[in-house]
């Protein structure tokens, strides 16, 4: 019997849903977004088969201009800056694509239990004030100084130690939001466990939230990335970051300007393009 219930009603619910996805995803916000950050990360992911040069491969011609031989021109060690540009969005892709998921699963989970449990709740949103009193770049020395020292590991650390908290609360928030919905009242009149309620009803209904929270969670990545590498407790050398090109160019820009430029350009279109995903997803997904 309830089986025969639920079926229509979830296929009635499943087609909004997927209209709602459909008109998010044809803003040109949407659209372009998605453009400039696959982009991105494929030439970041291609980066060892498409760079013309290694990107601590060395020369005598250092801080050559632009041109058809150095792209971006060169550092003050020779290395081809456009080489070590696209090895450095390799870097930002590991932090996005690791960092974001398991911050925002490690918040998703906390945010479920608060809402199960009172007690819990109580302590974990004390633990979350805590966490959003400091900013990431304290955060992450923090961490560095503390834990893992210096190095791509702070950085993911530092980056799922910022995303619990906003992912946390927002899954707490929905559901002390939904908790009184009809729906929610009708699965446990039928003797539905606390578990399955959450998980099969209200989260589901908290996902278009979350995945919002989740594009501007990968924006934010990039910034700590950039600015944790860019004060010395980040990507170490002589692997390149975008956070580390940056922090060595800025001694060097009446040599070669193109040696911060070029990784000025990429950190402005990932964000860019994160924002902009973020942007037409609210619209299509959070605006009725």
């Amino acid at each position: 019997m309830m089986i025969a219930l639920s079926t229509p009603a979830a296929t009635a619910a499943s087609r909004p849903q997927r209209s709602r996805w459909s008109r998010a995803l044809r803003f040109p916000e949407t659209a372009a977004g998605l453009v400039i950050v696959a982009a991105l990360f494929v030439l970041g992911i291609l980066a060892p088969w498409i760079a013309p040069y290694g990107f601590d491969a060395q020369s005598s011609d250092s801080f050559a201009g632009a041109g058809a031989s150095h792209l971006l021109g060169t550092d003050e060690f020779g290395r081809d800056v456009f080489s070590r540009v696209l090895f450095g969005i390799r870097q930002d892709v590991v932090v996005a694509g690791l960092a974001v998921p398991i911050g925002g699963l490690l918040g998703i989970a906390l945010g479920l239990l608060c809402g199960s449990h009172r007690i819990v709740d109580s302590i974990v949103q004390r633990v979350f004030d805590v966490q959003l009193a400091f900013t990431a770049l304290v955060l992450g020395v923090a961490v560095s100084a503390t834990a893992v020292g210096p190095g791509m590991t702070a950085i993911v650390v530092t980056c799922v130690v910022v995303n619990v908290p906003l992912f946390g609360r927002l899954t707490r928030s929905a559901i002390q939001a939904q908790r009184s919905r009809d729906y929610v009242v009708a699965a446990e009149v039928v003797g539905a466990s606390r578990g399955r309620v959450l998980l099969r009803h209200i989260l589901p209904n908290a996902l278009d939230t979350l995945i919002v929270q989740a594009a501007l969670s990968l924006s934010t990545a990039v910034f700590i990335e950039g600015a944790m590498s860019f004060v010395g407790i980040g990507v170490r050398p002589p692997a390149p970051s975008l956070g580390s090109l940056l922090r060595t160019s800025v001694n060097f820009l009446d040599q070669n300007p193109w040696y911060a430029l070029g990784p000025i350009i990429v950190v402005t279109a990932l964000v860019l393009g994160f924002n902009l995903i973020a942007d037409g997803l609210n619209r299509g997904l959070l605006r009725r």
